[in-house]
């Protein structure tokens, strides 16, 4: 079990590093304002509008990193600092969850993926952690139950790598708009460029260490068939 830990606590450390770091970038672009003053809100439903995407709204949700695009009842929902915001990073993160709702308009097939797990994972997620510990206490008499709960958790692992495109492509089609309407120009655009870049890689960081937690939890199960 020993090996587990040291796993966690080379991400965990990763993991804050990279997010200190996102949020550290976001509250300097925070206070770069953006020439064309337009807010968060204004710029979301731009993008939606010329993109030719209807039936989305743009509301606020509270807490802060908490904007996120919701295909359910096709709300994009940014944060207050990002909602009333006519900064950089209110641009950047505002374009950046109407590329998400650019992507369930136009279909884009990992985001059909991703939305087609969530079922899955929702249920993987409420018993993993007990089947798991249970399959590894009992793994030389019942490794089918360690191999029951490798599986749910592979099925996570997968909807961390199947999130990667999904953000960067919303983060592509957030920057090529962008750019295009010349909302960002010169500085203005590799700001928010580097901002979405750091958001982007703790996407990067959870899904690496799923994978090497699962690649863990396999070696117990085959040391055990030895």
């Amino acid at each position: 079990m020993i090996g587990i830990y040291v796993i966690f606590g080379v991400f965990m450390l990763i993991s804050w590093l990279v997010s200190n770091r996102l949020k550290s970038k976001f509250s300097k672009y925070s206070k770069v304002g953006l020439r064309s003053r337009l807010s968060g809100k204004e710029i979301a439903e731009k993008m939606l509008r010329e993109s030719g995407v209807d039936g989305v709204r743009v509301i606020s949700t509270p807490g802060k990193l908490s904007d996120h695009y919701n295909p359910l009842d096709k709300t994009v929902n940014l944060s207050p600092d990002v909602y009333s915001g006519r900064s950089i990073s209110a641009a950047a993160v505002a374009a950046h969850e109407c590329g998400h709702a650019v992507q369930h308009a136009r279909s884009y097939a990992f985001l059909k993926m991703r939305s087609a797990l969530v079922p899955v994972i929702s249920v993987s997620s409420k018993y993993m952690q007990w089947v798991l510990l249970a399959g590894i206490l009992t793994v030389q008499a019942y490794p089918g139950i360690l191999l029951a709960g490798i599986v749910m958790f592979a099925m996570t692992t997968l909807f961390s790598f199947v999130t990667l495109p999904v953000e960067f492509d919303a983060t592509r089609r957030a920057l090529v708009w962008l750019r295009e309407t010349g909302l960002t120009v010169g500085e203005e655009h590799g700001y928010a460029k580097d901002a979405l870049k750091w958001a982007a890689l703790t996407y990067v960081v959870a899904a690496l260490a799923s994978l090497a937690t699962l690649a863990y939890y396999i070696m117990i199960f085959l040391g055990s068939r030895r």
